[in-house]
């Protein structure tokens, strides 16, 4: 694409350039997906207490809020039978989904794009009555413009302590919305300073709570970014790329024109760098040493008593989420290898279970846990990779080293097992939702209306299947 001025204008000239025609049927298929898995995660954030102390703030900013029909401007909060304004159920949704840290993943990014994307693009297209095929390619123009400011701004702007789903994610986000209206480029350009106004998030946060705010923050921060956009309010062109623009102040005012050039080139980033699906609810940077963990664990009998000790070798960054060692609770659990590790051996599995306060705190792991280190040993972001070694008391070390984690582009969860996933959250939130129709429904994308998705996706599952 032939660059028009600044960065602004130019992720603008992709958002209104964009032909949902280049969408195969392969990638409507990605984009279902990762509406499935969103939704699914989402449901399952509602058991939460965060989630329930949100949803108190949404019924106390929204007076009358109930279960009556969605106002023109309003949009439900998933899977509670409830509607509230687009902004604010943009935040509950994004907190909902984002809060069990079990939401997809994007290594260019260095976030989660699918909670950055879906809450703001869902609630503005149940609101205006948008089909799913455009949502899809809103989705599309946001994973890719993700994929591409992450990736140029990714060396210092992580480093620097950005919670990038939040501090990319707003940007993207904002951009994907003006696509789903239709906006033309003046209006697209505005909604991406107005997103810069607001945007933010740190990585000081995780394992709390505001670390799925943040992910909600982002949603609603880019609706209002592209409503006030589109009623005539402006911001800067120069908001990214200027002087005293994000690049400056968030990084180290890198020239991301290069990378922004690249936004229409073929592929597309969701066919080739692709989609991350969380196998288990924890922070990424453990999914390859458990990966590695459960080969080898189907070749030996490992215990919680038969192992000295276990040391993980990986990439670098891989570990930076990682602050908390020893932690006290479910949520700080899920930045903790040595308390995800420890939790697989000593039950075989890592579920939404695992993650409560009552089993992060069981006093018979805390001795495997001060056993087991963590250490990066390459300068190198990419490739992505994980060595781990166990060492057992009768002197046997055993190792395995991971490259592609399952759920990666390349080694991708079947269907079943994504239905599988889906299943554990809807049985985590306590709900009657039928796992099998949220699945199939979002598989509708392509061909059915946003408003009669969501109602198929929350359809409860027939009296006479219910297991007594």
């Amino acid at each position: 694409m032939t660059r028009t001025g600044t960065a602004s204008e130019t992720i603008a000239e992709f958002a209104v350039g964009f032909d949902r025609a280049r969408m195969s049927a392969a990638t409507l298929r990605q984009c279902g997906r990762a509406l499935a898995d969103t939704l699914a995660v989402g449901i399952a954030g509602l058991a939460e207490p965060s989630v329930g102390q949100a949803l108190r703030y949404v019924e106390g900013s929204a007076p009358g809020l109930d279960g009556g029909n969605s106002q023109p401007a309003s949009a439900r909060l998933w899977g509670t039978g409830r509607t509230a304004p687009i902004e604010t159920a943009a935040l509950f949704n994004g907190i909902s989904a984002h809060v069990l840290d079990f939401d997809d993943a994007s290594s260019p990014m260095s976030g989660h794009p699918s909670v950055a994307l879906l809450p703001a693009l869902v609630a503005l297209a149940e609101a205006r009555d948008i089909e799913g095929q455009r949502l899809a390619s809103a989705y599309v123009v946001g994973f890719e413009i993700c994929c591409k400011v992450g990736r140029a701004l990714d060396l210092t702007h992580y480093a620097r302590g950005w919670h990038m789903t939040s501090s990319v994610g707003t940007i993207a986000a904002a951009a994907a919305c003006g696509h789903l209206l239709g906006m033309d480029l003046a209006h697209i350009v505005n909604a991406i300073g107005l997103a810069v106004a607001q945007t933010g998030g740190t990585r000081e946060n995780f394992g709390t709570g505001a670390k799925s705010f943040q992910a909600g923050q982002c949603n609603a921060a880019a609706l209002r970014a592209v409503l006030l956009a589109e009623q005539g309010f402006t911001a800067a062109s120069t908001a990214l790329d200027g002087k005293a623009g994000y690049t400056a102040l968030y990084s180290k005012g890198e020239d991301i024109s290069a990378a922004l050039k690249c936004l229409s080139s073929d592929p597309l980033e969701i066919e080739s760098s692709g989609i991350e699906v969380k196998k288990y609810p924890a922070c990424y940077g453990i999914h390859r040493p458990l990966d590695g963990l459960f080969d080898l664990r189907q070749m030996h009998p490992l215990t919680t008593d038969n192992i000295e000790r276990i040391e993980v070798e990986t990439s670098y960054r891989a570990l930076a989420p990682l602050v908390l060692h020893m932690p006290r609770s479910g949520t700080e659990g899920k930045f903790s290898m040595q308390y995800t590790l420890a939790a697989a051996i000593a039950d075989g599995e890592v579920r939404l279970a695992s993650f409560i306060d009552e089993a992060v705190d069981r006093p018979a792991l805390r001795g495997l846990m001060g056993r087991i280190s963590a250490r990066e040993v390459s300068d190198q972001i990419v490739p992505r990779w994980a060595l781990i070694t166990v060492q057992l008391k009768s002197g046997e070390v055993l190792r395995r080293r991971i490259d592609e984690l399952r759920g990666s582009p390349h080694s991708p969860l079947s269907d079943e097992e994504l239905l599988t996933k889906i299943s554990d959250c809807v049985s985590w939130s306590g709900l009657s939702i039928d796992p099998a129709s949220l699945f199939q429904a979002a598989m509708q994308l392509g061909t059915h209306r946003v408003r009669d998705i969501l109602t198929a996706a929350e359809r409860t599952i027939p009296t006479t299947s219910k297991v007594s």
